[in-house]
C-alpha cells in the first residue's frame, strides 16, 4: 500500500519499495519473516534486488511480497531466488517489470527443511562475515579521514590553541549546537547557582498541587541544600538526582495554602531527554571556595548543569599541555574541598586538552582517585575518541550527557562508590534494550542476541544496566538474570543490589515455588529476578498445576539475561527454558563465546541467542588498560634430551643406541624422531605429530613431576607474589591430582598457607574414600589455620570463605594488612578457573591441558587491575604437555582478540632489559644534546624535559614488569643481554624526574608539556652512592696543591650529578672556600657531611634575614620551619596570625615599596606579607632578595 511523502507519518516502521527501504513510518503493513522481490521500478536488474525482512514493514504496491510456509525457510527461499536468473522472467522492455503471475510459475528446486537450514544458516553466516569486513573497512577509512584531518589543518581552521581561554571558548561555542542553551552563566558563585536552581526548580513547579506560583525562599532552598550535605556522597547524591523529585516544608508565607505542609519538586527526569522541562546550561569559571581560610578561592573552567544542578565539571588544558595536568587539578579541587554544598552535585569530571580526554565518576570527600578508573570515550567499534570536537558530538552533546548522568552513571552499594560506565558498556547496554523495545511479542522463538566483552570488562555491571533500562522503559514485564551455579547466583545477586538504587528491588528465588511466584507476580518490586539456570529449567509442564503457572508466566513479556553463556551447561537445561518459554527473548553474556572452531554439541554462541550485539575482545581491554596483560612460562620437568632419545628407541623397537643406529629400517626411525619438532606441525596441508604427542601422560603423573613442578613454584614464589602481596591459584588435572599436591605441598614447603578446592560430592566409587578423608585434611588443616570451624556438610561454606579471603572482600576487607589471614595458593581442578574476580590473584600455576575459551577464561583470573607498579600484568606458568598448551595459547589468542592485531602478551625479561637500554640511551642523547654531562642538571629547553619525562616514564614501565620476572640490582645481565646502567645512574635519573615538578606552595603544580607521574616523584633517592663521590673528593684533596688538582676536582664535578640542584649550590660553595683557604677541611667529616653544614647554616642565615627585613619575631619563625606544616594546617591555634602579627609593619611597608617601585597602602603590603611569608614557611625557606627579584 503506497503512501505519498507527504502523507506519511514518520515513525519506526521501514517503509519498503522496489529498492529497499525509502523512508521509516508510523503502522505497518505486514508482521513477521518475508522475502520482498522488485515489481518494477528496479535500479539494478543485473543484481536484481531480493530481501529478506524481519518485523514489522510497510511496504508499497512496487514489490512483491513472499512468505514460507510451515514445511519451508523462508531466509532460504530469498537466498534461493537471489541465486536464480530473475532476469529471464521480465517482461516490458525499457521498464522491466516482474509479473506476479510470472513469478508464481517461476520453477525452482527445494530441498528438505532440515537442509534448508544448514544452507540459510551458511549463507547467513557468510552474510555476516562480509558484514564484518565492510565495517572493518569503513573503520579504516574513518581512520584515515582522521589521520588527514590532524596530519592537513583545514584552511582557516586552528587545531592548535595556545591559551586555554581560547579552547574553552571555543569548546563552549560548539556545544551550543549540540544542545546547551547559548545563555552561559559566567563566573558564578555558588549563591548565584542556588539562584539560578531556585529559579528553575520553580519554572518545573509551578502548578497548584506544588508551589502555587509563589517562588522558594531562601530557607526554602535550605531545606534542599540540608538534603544534600546530610546525603554527603556522589553515590548518594546520584540516587538523589534520580530519584526524580524531593520534599520541602512550605514556608513562604505568600503560599498559604501550602504553608507548613510538605510537597513534592520534580528535580530531574532522566526519561525526560532533551523534551520537556529539561534544562542544559554551562556555568563557565565557576567560583569555588575552599575548606580552608589559608588557602585562595578556586576557579574552574566550565561546569555542565541539568535543570539547575553541576552534575559536570570539566577542566581544560592548551595544547601540548599534558592530560595529566587536567586531571591532577580535578584531584587538587577535590582535596581542597571546593566539591561541596551545590557543587557536590557534580557526579562526572572531564579532563581535556585539544587532543585527548578522560572522563571518570567523582569519588566523593572520603573516596581516593583511581587512574585505573580513568576513560577515554570510543566509538561503537571501540576506536578511542580523543579530537575535542569529535567529544563534543559524541560524548557531551545532548542526549548523551542527559543519558550519562540518568542513565549510565552507577551507584554502587557494594562498594560504596559512584561508578561510570566506559564507551562500550555504554554501546551493549543500549543495544539490549533497543533490541527489546523492538521486540514483537507474542511470536515464538525470537533471537535476542550476545554480547562478547572479554573477562574482567565488568559485564555484571553492563547486564544490570541492560535489565535497569528495560525496566524502567516498560519495554518487559520481567528481566531474569541466569546464571550457571548457585553460588555465583548469589554472588551476582549480591553485586546486582548494591547497583539498584532505593526505590529498585533486585529478587532472589530461594526455591523452585518461590521462583514461580515471583514470575507471576505482577508487582513492580518482581520485576528484576535473580536465579540460577539449574532451578530455572526446572519449571517444565507437569499437566496439571504447573501448566496453569506457566501459562500465566508465558502471558508475559518475559527477558531473560543469561551471564557465563558460553559454558557447558548451556546445553539441555537450557534448551528446557527455551522450549517452556517460547516465547521469552534470551541475550546472552560471555568474554570467550562459542564459535565454529570451538562449537559445542554443533552449536556456536551465534546460533543459540543470535547475532553478535556489540564486542569489546580481551586485545581492546588491554589496549585501554581496562585489564592486564599476560606473562605466560613454559615449564619442562623431565630432561627432554633423554625422553627424546628414549622416544626414538621406542618407535625404532631398539633396546641401545647401536642397535638402532646400525640397522638401516631402525637407523631411519631413530633419526626421524630425534628431529621431530616437539609440537604437532602441519606438512604438505596435513598435520603430523609431534615428539610431545609421544610422551605417555603417566609421564605427568609421576612423583618426579609433581615434585618438579612445586620445587618450580617454591623458587620463584617471593618474586611472583611481591613478597606475599598477591595470592596464586594452581590448577590440577583431576581431584586425585590435586590431593596429592596438597600433601606434596605440606611436605616439601612450611611458609606457605595452602588451601585446595574441589567438588565435595562423595559417590561410591574406588576413590571415594580417598576423597573424603583428603576433604576432612584439607577442612581441618584450613581451620587450624584461620581459626575456622568448617565441616563436610558446611562445605559450600567453606568455599565463600575462600572466595572471600582471596578477593579481600567483607569480613576479609584490609587483610592485605594481616600477613596472617593471606591464603597464599589455592589447589583447585575446575573450581574458580571461571567467574571468580579478585585484584589480588596474579599468578596462575597450570598442571593441565586447557583449550580455547577455556585458556582465556583461566588466564584471566590473574588480570584484574591493581597498581601497576606491582602488578604489571598476570603471570602464567604451565607445566602438563607444555608445547601442546602452547599451540592452545595461541589458537586461543588467535581466535578471541577479535581480529586485533595487539599482542595479549606482554614482554619478556630480556627484551624488557633491552627495552630499557633503548630509553637509557635515548635519555643520554637527551642530555648530551643540551649539554649536560652526567645528568648533572635538567636540560633548560622545555622540549628536552618533556622528552626526559616521557623516556624515563617508559623506562619504569619495563623496571616495574622485569622486576615481578626476577630482575634485581645486583644482576645486571640475563640470557646474554646485559643492562647497560647501575642502580646509581637510575636514581640520579629518578632525582633528576623529581625536580621536574618543583616545589609547590598554593597546590598548584604549573602547566608543563610533559606528563608526570605522581608515584615515581616519590622514588627514594637516599641510597644513591656517597662513598664514590667522598673517594673522589680526597683524592681532590691530596692533589690539591700539584699539577693533578685540576683533574681530580673535574671527576669530583662529575660526582655532582648524585646531589640535587640546592646541594649541588652548596657544593660549588663549599669547593670555592677550600680553594680561597676559608675553610680548614676536617678528614673525620665526609663531603656529604659538608653540604648538609652549609644547608643548615644558609637556612640558619635565611629565617634570620627574613625575620630581620619585616621585623618578626626569629624565635616563631625559627619554630614554624621546624614544625613542617602544611597548606591545611599553617594556621593551627592561631599560630601563623601571632607569627605575622609580630612583624614591623613599617618595615614591611617599605620592603614591598621598595619591590613594587610604587606606594602602596598598609593592608596591601600586609596581604603580599602573608603570601610571602607563606611560602616562606612551606618551602622550608629561601633567599630574601631586596629587589624583589
Amino acid at each position: 500500500m503506497p503512501i505519498t511523502a507527504k502523507d506519511r507519518i514518520s515513525g519506526r516502521t521501514p517503509y519498503y519499495g522496489a529498492n529497499g527501504i525509502q523512508d521509516y513510518v508510523q503502522g505497518f503493513t505486514h508482521e513477521g519473516e518475508f522475502v520482498l522481490i522488485a515489481e518494477d521500478g528496479a535500479n539494478d536488474i543485473k543484481n536484481y534486488p531480493v530481501q529478506y525482512v524481519n518485523g514489522q514493514i510497510w511496504v508499497n504496491n512496487h514489490a512483491h511480497v513472499l512468505q514460507a510456509n510451515e514445511n519451508n525457510i523462508t531466509l532460504f527461499i530469498k537466498y534461493l531466488i537471489t541465486s536464480s536468473n530473475i532476469a529471464s522472467i521480465l517482461v516490458g522492455g525499457g521498464r522491466s517489470k516482474l509479473n506476479s503471475d510470472a513469478l508464481m510459475n517461476f520453477e525452482i528446486s527445494i530441498p528438505i527443511k532440515q537442509e534448508q537450514q544448514k544452507i540459510a544458516k551458511l549463507f547467513l553466516n557468510l552474510d555476516n562475515l562480509i558484514t564484518l569486513h565492510q565495517r572493518k573497512l569503513k573503520m579504516l577509512e574513518n581512520l584515515v579521514k582522521t589521520i588527514k584531518n590532524r596530519l592537513l589543518c583545514h584552511k582557516g581552521e586552528n587545531m592548535t590553541f595556545n591559551k586555554e581561554l581560547d579552547f574553552e571558548n571555543a569548546l563552549i561555542n560548539l556545544l551550543f549546537e549540540k544542545g546547551w542553551e547559548k545563555n552561559v552563566i559566567k563566573y558564578p558563585t555558588e549563591e548565584d547557582l542556588i539562584k539560578n536552581w531556585a529559579d528553575i526548580l520553580f519554572e518545573n513547579n509551578r502548578g497548584i498541587d506544588r508551589l502555587n506560583d509563589y517562588p522558594l525562599t531562601r530557607t526554602e532552598m535550605q531545606q534542599i541544600l540540608d538534603q544534600i550535605k546530610v546525603l554527603r556522597t556522589p553515590l548518594k547524591l546520584n540516587e538523589f538526582i534520580n530519584g526524580k523529585e524531593i520534599t520541602i516544608k512550605r514556608d513562604n508565607p505568600d503560599d498559604k495554602e501550602h504553608l507548613g505542609k510538605e510537597i513534592p519538586l520534580k528535580i530531574y527526569d532522566r526519561q525526560e531527554i532533551a523534551a520537556g522541562q529539561s534544562r542544559y546550561q554551562i556555568a563557565e569559571q565557576p567560583r569555588f571556595k575552599t575548606n580552608s581560610a589559608m588557602i585562595n578561592d578556586r576557579r574552574g573552567d566550565f561546569m555542565l548543569l541539568i535543570n539547575g544542578m553541576p552534575v559536570i565539571h570539566v577542566e581544560l588544558k592548551k595544547s601540548n599541555v599534558s592530560i595529566t595536568q587536567a586531571t591532577n587539578q580535578i584531584e587538587k579541587y577535590a582535596h581542597e574541598g571546593v566539591f561541596s554544598g551545590i557543587f557536590s552535585l557534580v557526579q562526572v569530571f572531564v579532563a581535556m586538552t585539544p587532543d585527548e580526554t578522560i572522563y571518570f565518576a567523582n569519588p566523593g570527600p572520603d573516596g581516593q582517585f583511581n587512574k585505573d578508573f580513568y576513560f577515554h570515550w570510543a566509538d561503537f567499534n571501540n576506536e578511542p575518541i580523543n579530537d575535542w570536537r569529535e567529544i563534543a558530538n559524541n560524548f557531551l552533546y545532548i542526549p548523551m550527557a542527559h543519558q550519562l548522568i540518568g542513565f549510565y552513571t552507577v551507584a554502587d552499594n557494594t562498594d560504596g562508590i559512584l561508578k561510570v560506565m566506559r564507551s562500550y558498556q555504554y554501546y551493549a547496554a543500549s543495544r539490549i534494550s533497543d533490541k527489546v523495545s523492538k521486540m514483537r511479542w507474542g511470536e515464538k522463538n525470537q533471537y535476542g542476541g550476545y554480547i562478547w566483552h572479554t573477562t574482567g570488562s565488568g559485564k555484571t555491571m553492563t547486564s544490570f544496566k541492560s535489565a535497569q533500562l528495560i525496566a524502567n522503559s516498560k519495554d518487559a514485564d520481567k528481566v531474569v538474570f541466569l546464571m550457571d551455579r548457585i553460588e555465583l547466583g548469589t554472588q551476582s545477586l549480591n553485586e546486582y543490589r548494591g547497583f539498584a538504587s532505593d526505590n529498585e528491588s533486585v529478587q532472589a528465588t530461594e526455591n523452585t515455588g518461590v521462583l514461580i511466584t515471583k514470575l507471576k507476580s505482577n508487582s513492580a518490586d518482581d520485576t528484576l529476578i535473580v536465579t540460577s539456570i539449574q532451578k530455572m529449567s526446572r519449571i517444565k509442564e507437569d499437566g496439571y498445576v504447573n501448566d496453569q503457572d506457566i501459562k500465566k508466566i508465558n502471558s508475559k513479556r518475559l527477558v531473560f539475561i543469561i551471564d557465563e553463556c558460553h559454558r557447558d551447561t548451556f546445553g539441555e537445561m537450557l534448551s528446557t527454558i527455551k522450549r517452556t518459554f517460547p516465547y521469552a527473548v534470551f541475550f546472552g553474556f560471555t568474554g570467550t563465546p562459542i564459535h565454529d572452531e570451538n562449537q559445542k554439541k554443533m552449536n556456536t554462541t551465534a546460533t543459540i541467542f543470535g547475532n553478535e550485539l556489540h564486542r569489546y575482545s580481551i586485545a581492546d581491554g588491554i589496549r585501554d588498560g581496562n585489564v592486564l596483560g599476560f606473562d605466560p612460562y613454559m615449564v619442562i620437568t623431565y630432561n627432554q634430551r633423554q625422553m627424546r632419545k628414549a622416544i626414538a628407541l621406542e618407535q625404532a623397537k631398539a633396546k641401545t643406541e647401536e642397535e638402532a643406529i646400525s640397522n638401516p629400517e631402525k637407523n631411519k626411525i631413530y633419526y626421524h624422531f630425534m628431529k621431530l619438532p616437539m609440537e604437532n606441525h602441519e606438512v604438505n596441508g596435513k598435520v603430523v605429530r609431534g615428539l610431545e604427542s609421544y610422551i605417555p601422560k603417566s609421564q605427568y603423573e609421576t612423583e618426579n613431576h609433581e615434585r618438579a613442578v612445586i620445587k618450580d613454584i617454591l623458587d620463584n614464589f617471593t618474586t611472583l607474589s611481591v613478597n606475599k602481596k598477591f595470592h596464586a591459584i594452581f590448577a590440577t588435572s583431576s581431584i586425585p591430582e590435586a590431593i596429592t599436591y596438597y600433601r606434596l605441598f605440606k611436605e616439601m614447603n612450611k611458609d606457605l598457607k595452602i588451601a585446595a578446592l574441589f567438588d565435595q560430592n562423595i559417590d561410591n566409587t574406588d576413590h571415594a574414600i580417598i576423597k573424603e578423608d583428603a576433604i576432612v585434611e584439607m577442612l581441618d588443616d584450613y581451620n587450624k589455620m584461620f581459626n575456622q570451624a568448617f565441616t563436610i556438610p558446611t562445605y559450600q561454606k567453606y568455599k565463600t570463605d575462600i572466595q572471600l579471603r582471596l578477593a579481600h572482600k567483607k569480613p576479609y576487607l584490609g587483610i592485605e594488612n594481616e600477613p596472617e589471614k593471606l591464603l597464599d595458593i589455592l589447589i583447585v581442578v575446575d573450581q574458580m578457573l571461571t567467574g571468580f574476580d579478585s585484584k589480588w590473584v596474579n599468578t596462575l600455576y597450570l598442571d593441565k591441558v586447557l583449550k580455547y575459551e577455556n585458556v582465556i577464561q583461566a588466564f584471566s583470573r590473574t588480570n584484574r587491575l591493581f597498581r601497576r607498579d606491582i602488578k604489571p600484568f598476570g603471570v602464567i606458568k604451565y607445566y602438563r604437555q607444555p608445547y601442546t598448551m602452547k599451540q592452545n595459547i595461541d589458537k586461543a589468542v588467535k581466535l578471541y582478540s577479535g581480529d586485533k592485531p595487539l599482542g595479549l602478551f606482554v614482554d619478556k625479561l630480556p627484551q624488557n632489559i633491552k627495552s630499557m637500554n633503548d630509553c637509557y640511551d635515548e635519555i643520554v642523547d637527551v642530555f648530551l644534546s643540551s649539554g649536560i654531562d652526567n645528568f648533572s642538571k635538567l636540560p633548560e629547553d622545555e622540549e628536552a624535559k618533556a622528552k626526559f619525562a616521557l623516556l624515563f616514564k617508559k623506562l619504569n614501565k619495563h623496571l616495574e614488569a622485569a622486576k615481578i620476572q626476577g630482575f634485581v640490582w645486583d644482576k645486571l645481565e640475563y640470557d646474554k643481554v646485559k643492562l647497560n646502567f647501575s642502580e646509581n645512574i637510575y636514581l640520579i635519573l629518578a632525582l633528576r624526574y623529581k625536580e621536574l615538578v618543583g616545589k609547590s606552595v598554593d597546590g598548584n603544580l604549573p602547566d608543563v608539556p610533559y606528563d608526570v607521574e605522581s608515584y615515581l616523584t616519590e622514588i627514594s633517592t637516599d641510597d644513591i652512592d656517597a662513598n664514590y663521590m667522598n673517594s673522589k673528593f680526597k683524592k681532590y684533596l691530596k692533589a690539591l696543591y700539584t699539577n693533578k688538582a685540576e683533574e681530580t676536582l673535574n671527576d669530583l664535578f662529575k660526582t655532582f650529578a648524585t646531589l640535587s640542584q640546592e646541594e649541588q649550590k652548596y657544593a660549588y660553595q663549599f669547593i670555592s672556600d677550600i680553594q680561597s683557604g676559608n675553610i680548614i677541611v676536617d678528614n673525620n667529616k665526609s663531603f656529604k657531611d659538608y653540604i648538609l653544614e652549609y644547608q643548615i647554616n644558609a637556612k640558619n642565615d635565611q629565617i634570620h634575614k627574613c625575620a630581620e627585613v619585616f621585623g618578626l619575631n626569629e624565635k616563631l619563625l625559627r619554630e614554624f620551619i621546624k614544625l613542617g606544616v602544611t597548606q591545611s594546617d599553617i594556621n593551627a591555634f592561631g599560630k601563623f596570625s601571632k607569627l605575622k602579627d609580630s612583624a614591623d609593619k613599617t618595615k614591611t611597608k617599605l620592603y614591598f615599596e621598595k619591590v613594587e617601585g610604587n606606594a602602596l597602602p598598609p593592608f596591601k603590603a600586609l596581604m603580599k606579607l602573608d603570601d610571602l611569608l607563606r611560602k616562606f614557611i612551606l618551602e622550608g625557606g629561601f633567599d630574601i632578595n631586596t629587589n624583589g627579584n
